[in-house]
């Protein structure tokens, strides 16, 4: 039987960007964004053994493994719309084959990381701070575009963070890979133009609004009522302040420290928010907390009373 002809990273690189030209979660009118994804070996970053995110009839996640399916695995990673698990159960459960657990971390799949930096929309000279690390592929995007210095990323696990900083120096890229609880950020390179969140939380830290510039963009995928997160894209106000809305319906992992389920009453969601109606919600955050308001709540239906007979 004839061997499997090798499939061409570049190539499927190549196809990939074409098909984000016109997706839905594509580069949208930022060509820049298109330079920099086609400049940036995807495959580099990605571990040669991961999971695949929908479950099979078993339940089980199948494992690609490189060296055994090596077209399988680099097809999984220019996948447009796939995430690729990296842990599961903050790494309890070893890469050895088939397996179930709480996803713990992963590889975005292209066309979220894609839509996440055209919607942050960095600049060249941004300073940028980054919460989660994970593989180190966004952060390679985002320094590639805002050069070099100017990065911040941070990462909960040691290990993860680890291999992140050996990717990045393999392509001769400079951000600071720190460890540390991401929900405190990283004072002492701020104020940030740019902070984006590749992890979900329930509630917006005081921290990262502390240390957005006034103007700067902050964005993160917030928990919601809906079944999903919802991506949230806000504007530093001063003062600790910031003020924006939604952008995008996502999923992402948790932050560790916001695993834990809250009312979302205490969260600051109105009881007339819709799924329907998410685009329309506006979010403040700020010293007392965060509020998502919804500047058009539903009317209640009146029916006119008719006389009781008689």
């Amino acid at each position: 039987m004839a061997s499997q002809m090798p499939v061409d990273a570049a190539a499927l690189r190549r196809r990939c960007a074409e098909e984000m030209d016109s997706a839905s979660r594509g580069f949208g009118n930022a060509a820049w964004l298109k330079d920099v994804f086609l400049s940036v070996p995807r495959e580099h970053f990605v571990p040669a053994r991961v999971w695949w995110p929908s479950p099979r009839a078993d339940g089980l996640h199948s494992l690609i493994d490189q060296a055994e399916r090596p077209n399988a695995w680099l097809k999984a990673v220019y996948s447009t719309g796939a995430p690729l698990i990296t842990q599961l159960d903050d790494g309890r459960v070893p890469p050895a084959g088939p397996a179930k657990g709480h996803f713990s971390s992963s590889i975005s799949s292209s066309g979220v990381i894609i839509e996440l930096l055209r919607h942050l929309a960095p600049r060249t000279g941004d300073r940028v701070l980054e919460l989660g690390t994970g593989t180190g592929y966004t952060t390679a995007l985002l320094a590639t575009r805002t050069g070099p210095g100017t990065v911040v990323s941070m990462e909960v696990d040691p290990g993860i963070a680890a291999q992140a900083r050996r990717n990045l120096d393999g392509l001769g890229l400079d951000p600071l890979v720190i460890t540390g609880d991401g929900e405190q950020g990283n004072p002492a390179a701020g104020p940030y133009d740019r902070i984006v969140a590749t992890a979900s939380v329930r509630r917006i830290p005081r921290a990262w609004l502390e240390q957005l510039r006034p103007g700067g963009v902050l964005l993160a995928p917030l928990d919601s009522p809906f079944g999903c997160d919802l991506l949230v894209r806000l504007t530093g106000a001063g003062g600790t302040a910031a003020r924006g809305h939604f952008v995008a319906k996502v999923e992402f992992m948790r932050f560790r420290g916001q695993r834990t389920p809250r009312p979302y009453a205490e969260l600051g969601w109105p009881e007339t928010a819709s799924v329907e109606r998410w685009q329309e919600l506006q979010v403040e955050a700020g010293p007392r907390g965060q509020q998502i308001l919804d500047p058009s709540p539903p009317r209640v239906a009146h029916t006119e009373h008719q006389p009781a007979p008689r």
